[in-house]
């Protein structure tokens, strides 16, 4: 396992990748809640036009779908992969040359989807995809469910954090998330993300080159919860990082045992959660308009860009 530094391959023996510590010896074949491997499993990687203006702009972003996740979501719009372990397996060169094809392609960055369980295999990949020319910042995009050990794997390699702040309340991300504590854990993450990247850092085209957008998706059902979210975000951060409030929320099949997950998000509660995010003088959001609820966002995951 040389390719590794020995603080990765010793979080590959001893797995604390997310706050769910398995502990399981990945090199040995040992598998945790997120079931995967020691190898990297992903299922497409293309240009992606669906993200934030400062990282899709016009050109893209480069997106990596990593299989596997640490979270169990039940309203999971990527649950073929997520939680089936679909995509082919990739090893470190490979998954290097898979960035620099990304880049070569026009791409503006390199998206990193769902990696959290990946971190030590990304972190060898981004070294080698650098050492070989690699120049486009990377993009960390998860589900905000990390550890921070994890994270540090990846001091200097990622350049903008793009996670998820899911819940507040436990009751939610155990019920939808099967994630104790995830609160505790995406508040500790966050606060590492910002401590690496600091503060937005734009180029002149628009595009975000370092920073923090902490993503909230609004579920039906739990609006105060989204504002307790927004809340501790303007406190601890104010406008030295970015709020992406989304209200594209799918009434997915993994869900359907839960009633008030049957319908999409009410569009005058999405309006008044805007409207609370102007009250408290927050400047650096972005927002959702109509059109955005459907499972047509959704891209294939026929391994483009992975098979060859």
């Amino acid at each position: 396992m040389g390719i590794f530094c020995s603080e990765e391959e010793a979080a590959l023996s001893g797995c604390a990748l997310c706050p769910r510590g398995c502990g399981v010896n990945r090199l040995r074949g040992e598998r945790g809640f997120c079931g995967a491997g020691s190898a990297v499993r992903a299922a497409r990687a293309a240009p992606h036009f669906w993200e934030e203006p400062c990282i899709s702009g016009e050109r893209g972003s480069g997106t990596v779908f990593f299989s596997h996740c640490v979270l169990g979501c039940r309203y999971c719009q990527n649950a073929g992969i997520s939680r089936g372990g679909g995509g082919f397996e990739v090893g470190e060169d490979e998954l290097a040359g898979i960035f620099l094809s990304l880049e070569a392609k026009g791409a503006h960055n390199i998206n990193l989807v769902t990696p959290t369980h990946y971190a030590p295999q990304i972190a060898a990949a981004i070294r080698r995809a650098r050492g070989r020319g690699l120049l486009v910042p990377v993009v960390y995009n998860c589900g905000g469910y990390e550890s921070v050990e994890g994270l540090r794997l990846l001091e200097g390699l990622v350049d903008v954090y793009l996670p998820d702040f899911k819940y507040w309340e436990d009751r939610y991300a155990v019920r939808y998330s099967r994630a104790p504590r995830y609160r505790e854990a995406a508040a500790a993450a966050v606060e590492e993300m910002f401590r690496q990247v600091g503060e937005p850092v734009f180029g002149e085209d628009g595009m975000m080159k370092k920073g923090v957008i902490v993503r909230h998706l609004m579920l039906p059902g739990a609006l105060y919860d989204s504002k307790r979210i927004l809340d501790f975000l303007w406190k601890a951060y104010g406008n030295r990082i970015y709020i992406s409030l989304m209200n594209q929320f799918t009434p997915m099949p993994g869900a359907q045992e839960f009633p008030e997950l049957q319908n999409p998000l009410e569009q005058r509660q999405y309006e008044a959660m805007v409207a609370y995010l102007q009250s408290l003088g927050m400047e650096n959001v972005f927002i959702q308009e109509g059109g955005t609820v459907g499972e047509s966002f959704i891209p294939s995951f026929d391994g483009e860009g992975i098979i060859r």
